[in-house]
């Protein structure tokens, strides 16, 4: 049996997004996959707090799936993170809903993979930039995957967006 993924896609517009519709609209179709669009789901902000943990308990992969905006989420995911993953249900003394569960993390940003680096435009490593999430997936007891991202999306060629999608595909179906 293949693992039941769960992608939150959060992008405030993601309809005017090139890449992260492509990359939503390559897994969109899959078996086991549920594409779970945040702002279009929630666009006045209002999270249904017990729908989402359902949603979460459901599948055994979430994939975080967003733009790399100022070094974070964009704000509606965070809130998702704040109000969703609650002490007592995702942490805790008896919070274990999220336990063993993976975290695959599928950003895109505009800045080059070199940018990315100790002396490099954004001065930091990724993962170091991602630090914050690995916590999270550490706290719920999650284990977290290794990141997909897509790097310079203003510069990405048809080609290449398409060999990235055929990658985040082949990464759900595994």
């Amino acid at each position: 049996m293949s693992q039941r993924t769960l992608v939150l896609l959060a992008h405030p517009t993601t309809a005017q997004s090139r890449n992260n519709t492509a990359l939503a609209d390559a897994v969109r179709e899959l078996p086991n996959v549920t594409v779970h669009d945040l702002y279009a789901e929630y666009p006045d902000h209002r999270i249904d707090v017990a729908r989402e943990q359902q949603l979460a308990e459901q599948h055994d992969r979430i994939v975080f799936q967003f733009p790399f905006y100022w070094y974070s989420t964009p704000a509606l995911l965070k809130q998702w993170q704040d109000e969703v993953l609650l002490w007592g249900w995702a942490y805790g003394t008896e919070g274990n809903a999220l336990r063993g569960k993976t975290l695959q993390v599928v950003t895109t940003t505009g800045g080059g993979a070199d940018s990315y680096r100790p002396g490099g435009y954004n001065r930091f490593p990724m993962e170091h930039l991602l630090s914050p999430l690995d916590q999270m997936a550490h706290l719920t007891g999650m284990v977290l995957a290794d990141p997909l991202i897509l790097h310079s999306v203003r510069e990405t060629s048809d080609e290449d967006l398409a060999l990235f999608a055929k990658r985040y595909r082949e990464l759900l179906e595994g």
